[in-house]
């Protein structure tokens, strides 16, 4: 009994003692082991993605709607949303409706506000857009169903975009300002701002009268061309866009529109007229024979529509070249300077001043095109198209990877500016209604 006992005793001892290396096996060489499979399963995870990055940025390589900006846009986009954000928190006690009653009103609402119209119709009767940029509610509203008398003001504050390039549209623009002055002086509408495509000679008198400083209602004027009211205090300069009365869109950049070679040198599609410096340049480019490097499509009378097939001749045109020719017409300022920025291809700009009433040069040291200057715009400036073949011999030693850098800077400047603008114009819209609220 004895015996079984001292067994026994044996028996739970050597099991103790098994037990307890056991246990401090665990505690000393299972901690690095939990340690290290932890590690290792975080370098799994954390190598998941880095595959899912690679393969996203391989497989945006290949695709056509690569974004060139995508992370710059993925922090503007966090940043709207925190403005959003903020915005529905607060209380939304400012509203703006703009009435577009020109298609320079396209411009600033779909390419600079990037906002959005229903119907997507261009032909509908009347289209409709709204937009929140923090504590303001912008609303846009367009079509031939928007007559003065005929529709509601919703709103206390307007923005009125009109067109007063010459006398049937400046006849057209004065009946909105008489009906928006008599909206004013009746009560149903607290501020008035007008977005103004000017004429190109700057003849802008017609105006004059309506501007508050002279006893009107416009209490801000944003005015397209090199006008010598230019003051940034009351008038301000507007850029003059692109061509929307001729449907040209909103473009997306791509990767073949930054990396493909591009096999014309320049391009220029226009209206030659008699007598001009269209004329020098067209011979310019037929005595060195560039012509045959360049897309050139030019005609002898300007034709106010594009049909389909022209507005894709136009934009292939943009597309394909390396340069983009911008002659003077009857300003200095033309649709196809912004048109060839959307495409990446470089502005070559005839920077001379045109008759008429513009920034005088003599004055205004940046006159013409004060306002893309004043951005740094990345084009070729030109004083005599006589300086054109050696742009174009330097252009045919560039090789593409310098190419593809030029064009990624211009379109990341064109993108940049049309941010600026909207934050000026919303900036300078919102500082005058508010502060003429308290006063």
């Amino acid at each position: 009994m004895r015996l079984t006992r001292k067994r026994l005793c044996s028996i739970l001892i050597a099991l103790y003692c098994l037990f307890s290396i056991y246990a401090a096996y665990h505690v000393f060489f299972g901690r690095s082991r939990r340690t290290q499979d932890a590690s290792l399963r975080g370098l799994r995870k954390g190598a998941a993605p880095a595959r899912e990055r690679r393969g996203r940025e391989q497989s945006t390589l290949r695709s056509e709607e690569w974004n060139p900006w995508e992370e710059d846009e993925k922090n503007e986009q966090k940043h709207r949303l925190q403005i959003l954000n903020k915005s529905t928190k607060e209380k939304e006690d400012f509203h703006v409706q703009i009435w577009g009653k020109a298609a320079i009103g396209l411009y600033l609402w779909e390419h600079i506000f990037e906002g959005l119209l229903e119907p997507t119709d261009v032909t509908a009767q009347r289209r409709e857009g709204n937009l929140i940029v923090g504590r303001t509610h912008y609303s846009f509203i367009t079509g031939p169903a928007v007559v003065p008398g005929y529709f509601s003001a919703d709103e206390n504050n307007v923005v009125l975009i009109l067109n007063g390039r010459e006398k049937a549209k400046v006849f057209y623009a004065t009946q909105w300002l008489l009906y928006a002055q008599n909206l004013v002086q009746t009560q149903k509408l607290q501020h008035l701002a007008v977005v103004l495509l000017g004429n190109e000679h700057c003849n802008n008198e017609w105006i004059n009268q309506f501007l508050k400083r002279n006893g009107g209602s416009v209490e801000l004027l944003f005015i397209i061309y090199d006008s010598p009211w230019i003051n940034n205090m009351d008038v301000f300069q507007w850029p003059l866009g692109v061509a929307t009365y001729r449907n040209f869109p909103v473009v997306e950049a791509n990767w073949s529109m930054l990396h493909n070679e591009r096999p014309y040198l320049c391009n220029f599609v226009g209206t030659i007229y008699e007598n001009s410096s269209r004329q020098a340049l067209m011979n310019i480019l037929k005595q060195d024979g560039n012509d045959k490097l360049c897309w050139v499509s030019a005609r002898e009378q300007w034709q106010p529509q594009e049909t389909n097939e022209s507005l894709k001749n136009y934009q292939d045109a943009l597309r394909q070249s390396d340069l983009t020719l911008c002659p003077a017409g009857v300003n200095t300022e033309c649709y196809r300077i912004y048109e060839a920025c959307s495409y990446g291809s470089v502005p070559v700009v005839e920077d001379v001043m045109t008759a008429g009433s513009c920034g005088n040069s003599s004055v205004y040291h940046n006159a013409p095109l004060q306002l893309l200057k004043s951005m740094n715009a990345p084009f070729i400036f030109i004083k005599n198209w006589k300086e054109l073949p050696a742009i174009l011999e330097k252009e045919k030693t560039i090789i593409l990877q310098e190419k593809i850098q030029r064009r990624k800077r211009l379109l990341h400047w064109y993108q940049n500016f049309k941010a600026e603008l909207k934050m000026r114009f919303i900036n300078i819209v919102e500082s005058s209604f508010l502060k003429n609220n308290k006063g």
